[in-house]
């Protein structure tokens, strides 16, 4: 076994891991160990943004974790794929820019995560991002990562979609990532220069050559190896051959919502009967950790378009192969983007205080996967409750590293989310019915317009629903007695420990997790390098509960 030292070592290169070596190794004085399961990010399809569906699906560049039957899903076992890859999941998601409303932080910090409420979070969103518009009070022009609009809502179902949310009588925004979430308008994508713009290209590559910064991929973790209550070290395996290496000063583990848990239990710190059902001897009694578990689950709400200008035309190898072609040599046209290009955020009921419910506009009917597609032309928005209250765990099974954990989301146990789910199905069926769709709409194709009563569209629900692939908060940050990490991310209990990544979240926002996963990330490294915080941003934001206003026309 041998052995190396270092000041920082920092377990997961994903979203956030990515941001810490950078920010951890600018001070040269900081030697840095970053380890990573997964290899290169450098395949075609990862940098192409239109082939986001094959590194998810794709074992080489992602964990292809299952859950267990989903009780309130009909037993259904559900796909929750994580990127082991260089940029972990932001090198195989969505690519879409998401921070969350306002409110959503400020409940972090109602919840015991002091200090991170918006005005404290805001600047380090601008601080990570250049917004191809440039910076405002909001808005950051001239961080690493590189966020745009794709090809600008270039087919006009996109225009459609906001058109008809106005006329529905909802509000619109011009920048959901500003002053006002609420509305119907442009969806922003983490794309630069017709390239995704992941954690790895935009904070790992730029700072590989940097002599304090080591990098090890292929690198299995299999433990923190602890002296009392203090971390000192990570024992990790690469090709075989087990390795210690020992951290003068921390351990970071950014592995995520799955991987971060499961190896704080394979680590001896978790609660103590889980740990000794696996066969691990408990070392820190910390009941909190792999618990309060949540994600966002979506679904297709699909119809057949009139006019063949949908991607479904553009789906035959001839058509892929002069995308492809095209994308390959001047970085542009359908290749350079996720093609969610607009979207909204609305309330599912009266006195829902922010959004709740979610919607990506697609200029197609077809699985997220890229399994399927309608045949013909068709359309789409993926939609989905995004304020669960149904909690659920990651659970150690055994004591061997290379064995999954258990993954239980309890998805739809609370009332409120098949409610939630409920009004999902009615809000949209009233949006795309509105006049601005005439021209294009034509028959439901999912769910139909059977699918009519509160039993109908429950049981609709419980099986088209798929996760939006958004697990957080299964150690979450806070001081009560299932917190796993304080405000400052260190790991309750232990010294020298942190956590770093979306698993730290005390509630999921309302949105998807690569954006705030990197501002946790920019935060904590400031935290881990004593530097005092940004200044906080006060900017106004739109909070207020304007149901009446914004549902004015809705017969729901």
């Amino acid at each position: 076994m041998s052995k190396q030292a270092y000041d920082y070592i920092i377990v997961g290169a994903g979203s956030a891991g990515c941001v810490l070596a950078n920010r951890l190794s600018e001070d040269a004085n900081n030697n840095v160990l970053l380890l990573e399961t997964g290899g290169s990010d450098k395949s075609i399809f990862i940098k192409m943004p239109t082939a986001l569906s094959i590194p998810m699906n794709t074992d080489k560049y992602a964990w292809q974790f299952h859950t267990e039957e989903e009780p309130f899903l009909d037993n259904r076992k559900m796909h929750c794929p994580r990127g082991k890859v260089l940029g972990g999941s932001s090198s195989i998601n969505g690519m879409v820019y998401v921070r969350g409303h306002a409110k959503d932080f400020d409940e972090w910090e109602e919840h015991g995560a002091q200090g991170w409420n918006y005005q404290a979070c805001l600047p380090y969103f601008q601080k990570a991002e250049s917004f191809y518009l440039g910076n405002d009070d909001y808005r950051g022009g001239k961080g690493p990562l590189g966020v745009n609009n794709g090809n600008e809502m270039a087919n006009p179902l996109y225009t459609a979609f906001i058109e008809a949310g106005k006329e529905a009588g909802y509000a619109t925004t011009a920048d959901y990532n500003a002053a006002q979430q609420e509305g119907f308008g442009p969806m922003h994508m983490t794309v630069k220069d017709g390239v995704r713009s992941s954690a790895s290209r935009e904070y790992l590559d730029p700072v590989k050559s940097r002599k304090n910064l080591t990098l090890v991929t292929g690198a299995l973790a299999e433990k923190v190896i602890l002296e009392g209550k203090k971390a000192v070290g990570v024992q990790y395996s690469v090709n075989g051959k087990r390795v210690t290496a020992k951290a003068n000063k921390e351990v970071v583990l950014s592995a995520g919502s799955i991987g971060s848990p499961h190896l704080l239990q394979l680590s001896g710190i978790g609660d103590s009967e889980t740990l000794k059902a696996a066969g691990v001897d408990v070392k820190h009694h910390l009941p909190g950790v792999g618990q309060n578990l949540q994600d966002h689950l979506e679904f297709y709400f699909q119809y057949k378009c009139k006019q063949p200008i949908t991607l479904n035309g553009k789906l035959g190898l001839i058509s892929k192969g002069l995308i492809g072609a095209r994308w390959m040599f001047t970085r542009k046209g359908l290749g350079a983007t996720n093609h969610f290009e607009s979207c909204a955020f609305i309330r599912s009921k009266p006195g829902v205080e922010w959004p709740d419910i979610q919607y990506h506009f697609l200029p197609a009917a077809m699985r997220y996967d890229g399994l399927s597609a309608f045949d013909g032309h068709g359309f789409q928005v993926h939609v989905g409750h995004n304020k669960p209250k149904s909690r659920g765990a990651v659970t150690i099974k055994t004591a061997n590293p290379t064995d999954a954990p258990k993954i239980q989301f309890n998805y739809l146990q609370h009332q409120d989310d098949i409610e939630g789910f409920r009004a999902c199905v009615r809000l949209t069926r009233e949006i795309i019915e509105q006049s601005a769709f005439d021209d294009y709409r034509e028959d439901e194709i999912q769910p139909g317009k059977h699918i009519q009563t509160d039993e109908e569209i429950d049981a609709f629900v419980r099986q088209a629903v798929e996760s939006a692939y958004h697990p957080s908060c299964s150690c979450k940050m806070g001081e009560d007695a299932m917190a796993v990490v304080n405000s400052n991310t260190q790991v309750h209990g232990i010294e020298s420990l942190r956590v770093v990544d979306s698993s730290i979240f005390p509630t999921v926002p309302n949105g998807n997790l690569n954006a705030p996963t990197i501002m946790v990330a920019e935060k904590a490294a400031d935290l881990i390098l004593g530097k005092p915080a940004l200044a906080h941003s006060p900017v106004n934001v739109a909070t207020s509960n304007n149901w009446e206003t914004v549902q004015r026309n809705s017969t729901i």
